[in-house]
């Protein structure tokens, strides 16, 4: 019998309140109706997580929009043509809307036969005809833009499924359409997205055409708390040595509902023999039994004598992987629990595969793509009867000193560490922040714990329904422009994505013990925010960065408080308000000088120990060490302003003979620049 090992996870748990599933009078749950107010939004971005009906919430929308505000036709494009599927007739009016959506077959072009060049003249056709709806591909609507120009979509509403597809980068042919699209101003736009930002942290859309988006963001936290039966989920990672393939017993039970997806051939963690991988796991699960005939499932029994069934989608031969896939998508499999039991897969089962009942996510090998992690995450966070507890482990291979791309192995290290650290950040309830100051007092529909709310001391408020917290922080700047308000209200993850990938940031606050916190927290922090919002001046940028590190560490805080805590792992689902509330009470007065003084990355180090060997952690460290450099001009620059803000609070320079680290790190900062003056000057 196979023993299953601890897998370091970080684990959040949900009040399951059923909110997210109650429909209103018109037949809207929670995220479509709060979409559905902003109907009249010429454009419109809903940023939802997967299954919380984006979908749907674009049905209502679009029949508004084409009843009500005179638009001539609805062009709804995805990214693959399965996921055209989600927008097939639907009887809204069974369950109170006034209207239905129905799409006539022709003109679901995700459905229909041929190449492209053939869709697009279905895409002319249809501009010219009576008919109201259009669902097509986003290479199909490319290929329609590029031949017959952007006038010949005026009045009429493109929705843009799956909107992380889209890039302000110059070679996205979709983005650059929709930026015509915007100057041009004579269509709606809805784009609907999980998972906006994308891994690399490439923007989106320009901050100007950002700008004319009115934003519906329905959260992680509100979409889970909201669930009638999945309760708690987590997230962990598992480091290996040797093949994984003889190692993924370790960590999979046969017994949880699993989509296994095995790695990218030329990744490092695979053997190069996709075929062999999967017959290998099949073995290890028990005899194999032979193939339905019905489904194409492999029939495995296991040492208990259970006949597992298991769907492999890495087959090369498209027959066979055709006939298992048809069945995954049979109306049994989302009704009937003990339809198929595993799921392998290479490069499927990610964005737009509905399996309600997954319990667990298991991927091997990294992935570059924060956005790619979120959509295999849920599919393993549907709620289901039954189905209390999900969760994602991501397979990685320890770095080996023999090993020759020995850097790469800790790179993909540091990697998966910054993916789960932002997966923490996307789960937590949302934080709105406000300086405390004498005007302060509690905001309505807060709770303040059971003392209630004490003006004499910073406050932690917390409102179950919305999942959000109030905190009050002493010194803390307020955004003033409405660009600025807007990323501290709505995009702070971003900013936190950019700060934990940028190598050296993650680098020197996992393994330089030399390195003082406020190196990152200020200086590294301050870079990235100038770096992606230019535009802000600088008490604008410096509100976005002390919000940012502030979110990030208050999470980071909240799980240390938590994990040493048996009394807070025990409080289920109020666990990490509780650890919030907890860290604030015990520093008495949360300020942001306290806040920049954390390392964000302590806590990932400490799970990090746990996870991998004594003698790998040793060669990460020695890799990283082996490549420290010396402050480059950008960081003295940040280091030299930090040192007048110090000396306008206490009317003199750092000093480099501090014993305070942050001082000296200050006036280290102003010696740099102005040994760097001087070479440049020839002296």
């Amino acid at each position: 019998m196979m023993r299953h090992k601890s897998i370091p996870h970080v684990s959040v748990n949900y009040a399951r309140t059923g909110s997210s599933k109650k429909s209103n009078e018109l037949g809207m749950r929670a995220m479509q109706e709060r979409a559905y107010e902003k109907r009249g939004e010429q454009y419109l971005l809903i940023k939802s997580p997967p299954a919380s009906g984006k979908s749907r919430a674009l049905m209502f929308i679009a029949l508004d929009k084409l009843h009500n505000q005179g638009l001539k036709q609805a062009i709804i494009v995805v990214p693959e043509k399965a996921i055209g599927a989600s927008f097939n007739n639907e009887p809204l009016s069974q369950f109170g809307f006034w209207a239905d959506w129905q799409v006539a077959p022709k003109w679901n072009l995700c459905n229909a036969p041929g190449e492209e060049g053939g869709k697009v003249n279905s895409v002319k056709a249809f501009l010219e005809s009576d008919d109201k709806v259009l669902v097509c591909t986003h290479a199909t609507l490319r290929f329609a833009v590029d031949r017959f120009g952007i006038e010949v979509f005026d009045s009429r509403l493109i929705a843009v499924d799956e909107f992380h597809h889209v890039s302000a980068n110059p070679d996205n042919k979709l983005g650059a359409h929709l930026g015509q699209f915007i100057a041009r101003d004579k269509v709606h736009i809805v784009a609907m997205t999980g998972s906006y930002f994308r891994g690399d942290a490439e923007a989106v859309l320009s901050p100007g055409d950002e700008a004319n988006f009115e934003s519906v963001t329905y959260t992680y936290y509100e979409q889970l708390n909201g669930y009638e039966y999945l309760k708690t989920l987590d997230i962990g990672y598992y480091f290996y040595s040797g093949a994984y393939s003889d190692e993924i017993l370790s960590v999979l039970d046969a017994n949880e509902k699993t989509i296994i997806h095995i790695p990218n051939v030329n990744s490092r963690e695979s053997t190069k023999d996709k075929i062999k991988e999967v017959e290998h796991i099949i073995e290890e699960l028990g005899n194999w039994k032979g193939i339905d005939p019905e489904t194409g499932f492999h029939l495995v029994e296991a040492a208990n004598g259970k006949i597992i069934k298991i769907a492999d989608l890495v087959d090369d031969d498209a027959a066979k992987r055709d006939k298992v896939s048809t069945a995954l998508k049979r109306p049994e499999a989302k009704h009937n629990r003990d339809h198929v039991d595993i799921i392998i897969a290479l490069g499927m089962a990610k964005e737009g595969f509905d399996w309600i009942w997954c319990e667990h996510a298991l991927t091997v090998g990294y992935r570059s793509s924060l956005t790619e992690i979120i959509q295999i995450i849920g599919r393993a966070t549907r709620d289901a009867e039954g189905k209390t507890h999900a969760r994602f482990t991501n397979l990685i291979a320890e770095p080996n000193a023999e090993e020759e791309a020995v850097v790469d192995a800790v790179n993909d290290t540091l990697k998966a560490i910054a993916a789960s650290l932002l997966m923490e950040q996307v789960l937590a309830p949302k934080f709105n922040f406000t300086p405390k100051n004498n005007q302060s007092g509690p905001v309505e529909g807060y709770d303040y714990g059971k003392n209630g709310y004490d003006p004499a001391v910073s406050n932690v408020g917390f409102n179950e329904s919305s999942g959000q917290f109030q905190i009050e922080i002493k010194g803390l700047v307020a955004p003033k422009s409405d660009d600025a308000q807007r990323i501290c209200q709505q995009d702070l993850n971003e900013v936190i994505t950019a700060f934990v990938q940028d190598k050296t940031t993650l680098e020197r606050g996992l393994f330089d013990e030399e390195m003082v916190p406020e190196e990152l927290t200020q200086v590294r922090m301050a870079m990235i925010v100038k770096e992606r919002y230019p535009e802000l001046d600088d008490e604008d940028q410096e509100a976005v960065r002390q919000h940012a590190i502030a979110a990030l560490n208050l999470t980071q805080k909240a799980k240390e408080v938590v994990n040493g805590s048996d009394e807070l792992l025990k409080s289920g689902n109020t666990a990490l308000i509780d650890g919030v509330r907890k860290f604030a009470m015990d520093v008495r007065d949360l300020d942001i000088d306290l806040i920049d003084r954390i390392n964000p990355f302590s806590e990932a180090y400490a799970v990090l120990s746990k996870a991998m060997t004594e003698e790998s952690l040793k060669q990460v460290a020695a890799v990283i060490a082996a490549k420290r450099i010396n402050l480059s001009l950008e960081e003295a620059r940040e280091l030299a302003k930090r040192a007048l803000k110090f000396k306008q609070e206490r009317n003199r320079l750092p000093s480099i003979t501090s014993q305070d680290p942050w001082e000296k790190r200050m006036a280290e900062g102003i010696a740099c620049l102005q040994q760097k003056a001087k070479e440049a000057k020839g002296d």
